[in-house]
């Protein structure tokens, strides 16, 4: 019998993402995967966490687009002690000689590090996307991909019949290879031609843009190719030629990719049983590790919510809300159906009317919001959600889909209201 590979044949290629056009504002100043969640993680932390948990600790993060924020995160959380072999680096886009454009898409940016891949010396990569909240055992991915003799191997999910159109679908056959593929498909004939499972409920497998490829492989696929997207273009065009299988998950997972999205993953969180938990005994979430007091609550009436490190609320009323890192909350605030992402920094000084400092002001009242961080919200303010599919663009804020978002740094004067007339 023949062994096995090892993990530590295996490097993890994660993308750092582009504008992030749809999480705006949010992505005003970072990247998607730097935008926070759960009030003290990042959403890179995801897929860094999953490879370090499955034994990879070979990992490398493709940036480019407001990739600073990014960047500071991941340099003061990923460390490795000298005596472990380990590293999570960052692979920012560049100008050189051979190329002079950035990234065009998920498969370009690989192919334009395909000499950090070989300079890595590692016979396996596995590509993760830097948006997404689960949480995967990768190890034993590699063993299916292994087991199978694969070329390329995607994890699969099961998919509803509504949803089929958000999915790029995949038909396999008894030995789970993948025989046929279709990009977000409407048509019904289409549909029934890519129907792969009994349930009617799930009746198709659909693509979590998680792709193993032997290294040959990648470049062979890669190098000289026309092709920029995984999804779209390089695993279709792969799936006659090369051995391509589907490996099953079916877990709890979300592509954080709207600003609805965002908003109701993070507000599940703060249930008494939500679908995803941060902490796991065996597989924790790992984040950079900061050093805050205790959280301080004075008269104050909290139900459903997640509450961070070092946040002071007096007199307030919170639900079904995420309360940030840092939060300040003045005296007879209500907050419901809000996420606060609280501040980089304890900001000292005595409040003004015309000035006040980060947090938000006496008396106001916050429902179905998002409130980036840094944010400087006066006393006697109200804000209030409009019915969804509702957008708007003002100067410090936006409407998405009913959602109010307060992006970072904003400042909203006392008294102002937001909301439907």
């Amino acid at each position: 019998m023949v062994a096995q590979p090892q993990l530590d044949n295996i490097l993890s290629v994660v993308l750092g993402g582009g504008r992030g056009s749809r999480l705006y504002p949010l992505t005003r100043m970072r990247s998607k995967p730097a935008v926070p969640i759960a009030g003290k993680y990042r959403l890179i932390d995801i897929p860094i966490s999953n490879s370090i948990n499955s034994g990879i600790y070979h990992i490398a993060v493709l940036t480019q687009f407001n990739s600073v924020s990014l960047h500071r995160h991941l340099t003061q959380t990923y460390h490795f002690d000298v005596f472990h072999t380990g590293w999570v680096q960052v692979w920012a886009a560049e100008q050189t000689m051979a190329s002079a454009d950035w990234y065009q898409g998920t498969a370009d940016a690989v192919r334009k590090q395909l000499s950090e891949i070989r300079s890595a010396g590692k016979p396996y990569v596995l590509i993760l996307a830097g948006d997404h909240l689960y949480r995967m055992d990768y190890a034993a991915m590699a063993r299916f991909h292994w087991d199978n003799s694969a070329d390329i191997t995607i994890a699969v999910q099961p998919v509803a019949a509504g949803d089929s159109g958000r999915f790029g679908l995949l038909k396999r056959n008894e030995n789970h290879r993948i025989t046929d593929f279709a990009e977000k498909p409407t048509d019904p004939k289409v549909l029934e031609r890519m129907t792969s499972r009994d349930d009617p409920e799930r009746p198709f497998l659909g693509s979590m843009g998680i792709y193993m490829f032997n290294t040959e492989v990648l470049f062979e696929l890669l190098e000289g190719a026309p092709h920029d997207d995984f999804g779209g273009q390089v695993i279709p065009n792969a799936i006659g030629d090369r051995a391509v299988f589907g490996f099953d998950f079916d877990d709890f997972w979300e592509d954080i990719g709207t600003i609805r999205s965002f908003y109701d993953t993070n507000l599940a969180l703060a249930m008494p049983t939500p679908n995803f938990s941060f902490y796991d005994p065996e597989r924790p979430i790992y984040s950079n590790p900061t050093v805050l007091p205790s959280s301080t609550l004075i008269n104050c009436h909290l139900e459903n919510v997640l509450l961070t490190d070092g946040c002071r609320l007096q007199n307030a009323e919170i639900r079904n809300t995420v309360v940030g890192l840092r939060s300040y909350l003045g005296n007879n605030v209500r907050i419901s159906d809000s996420i606060l992402m609280g501040s980089d920094y304890f900001q000292t000084g005595s409040r003004t009317f015309d000035n006040p400092p980060i947090g938000i002001g006496d008396n106001s009242t916050i429902q179905g919001a998002i409130i980036d961080k840094n944010v400087r919200i006066g006393e006697n303010v109200t804000i209030h959600s409009f019915p969804r599919s509702v957008d708007m663009d003002a100067e410090d804020w936006v409407v998405r889909d009913g959602i109010v978002v307060v992006a970072k740094n904003s400042f909203i004067p006392a008294g102002t209201y937001i909301g439907p007339m």
